[in-house]
């Protein structure tokens, strides 16, 4: 059996009336955070966690809320912290996404369980989306309008946004996430900056990233200096001929040191050079995923830590 440290299990906070943000601190490597929206007869659901047992207690706790059953699930994205979980809610529960979704979380795979084998993954099998969107969608709950947005590339190429109007509740996903370190490997630095000023538009009160803390709008403005930083290192790195990572090495996480996951730091930069060097590429463009987080380990000292 294995002896690795494990985080609690996530619980539940009220955001909003009736709006729930489901938190697994301290939100690193796959301890994401869900969202629950209650309806009179049942809950709309924003991601679900990455092992079996996470994805358990998120149920337990959503239907223990007295409003019925899950019948929903929004998947903000298609990495296995915020999927691996659907299997506990389907077939039973619809499972909406972008349309880039699903061909994206096939692709991947079980890929995050090979990382971190150590952790108590459970009977897990992919459950992909049955309702698929290209830019929006809006859904009832009860007689809420809840809104869909496909945004990006930003932390992925298929990265939804999930807009409560009468709360001024926005659930963002991995795009920004508060008090964590960015991870724009399979998305794009420029989209991200884009995507900001797009989030800034809803003009929400409460932001539920896909880690980390609750938060308020002004932790975009923190990704975008983030973010711009990032751009300065990658265009200097690239006039002067360096690599990402000896960029990585020689300019450290400077201010952000105390966000979670600063060696993500590596994988940023290899792809803001990718965007300074060919700007001719579509944001989001392919990138060797495996070398690239082989650098973030190389640049951390070893396997980042994985708390699930």
């Amino acid at each position: 059996m294995s002896t690795a440290v494990r985080a609690p299990l996530g619980r539940l906070h009220e955001v909003a009336d009736g709006v729930h943000a489901f938190l697994q601190p301290p939100g690193t490597w796959c301890l994401n955070n869900a969202g629950v929206i209650a309806g009179p007869d049942g809950l709309l659901l924003i991601d679900t966690a990455a092992t079996r047992a996470r994805a358990e207690a998120l149920r337990e706790q959503a239907e223990g809320l007295g409003h019925g059953p899950v019948r929903s699930v929004v998947n903000t994205h298609s990495h296995g912290d915020h999927v691996f979980g659907n299997c506990v809610f389907a077939p039973s529960a619809t499972i909406i996404a972008h349309e880039l979704l699903g061909a994206e979380v096939e692709a991947i795979g079980m890929g995050l369980t090979k990382i971190w084998p150590d952790v108590e993954w459970g009977e897990l099998s992919l459950a992909k989306p049955t309702v698929t969107f290209a830019r929006s969608m809006s859904l009832r709950v009860g007689s809420r309008t809840v809104e869909l947005h496909h945004l990006g590339p930003a932390h992925s190429t298929n990265d939804t946004v999930v807009w409560v109007p009468d709360a001024r509740v926005l659930f963002v996903g991995d795009v920004a996430l508060p008090g964590c370190t960015p991870f724009c490997m399979m998305g794009s630095i420029r989209g991200t900056l884009l995507t900001l000023d797009r989030l800034r538009g809803f003009g929400a009160e409460t932001v539920v990233g896909g880690h980390g803390r609750v938060s308020g709008p002004e932790v975009f403005d923190q990704t975008e200096r983030y973010m711009r930083r990032i751009l300065a290192i990658a265009e200097e790195g690239v006039a002067a001929g360096i690599t990402p990572l000896q960029a990585a090495r020689e300019h450290g996480p400077g201010e952000f040191a105390e966000w979670l996951d600063s060696e993500r730091l590596a994988a940023n930069l290899h792809r803001a050079f990718l965007e300074v060097r060919r700007p001719d590429l579509p944001l989001g463009a392919e990138v060797d995923v495996n070398a690239v987080f082989n650098e973030v380990i190389e640049y951390n000292g070893g396997l980042p830590t994985c708390l699930a």
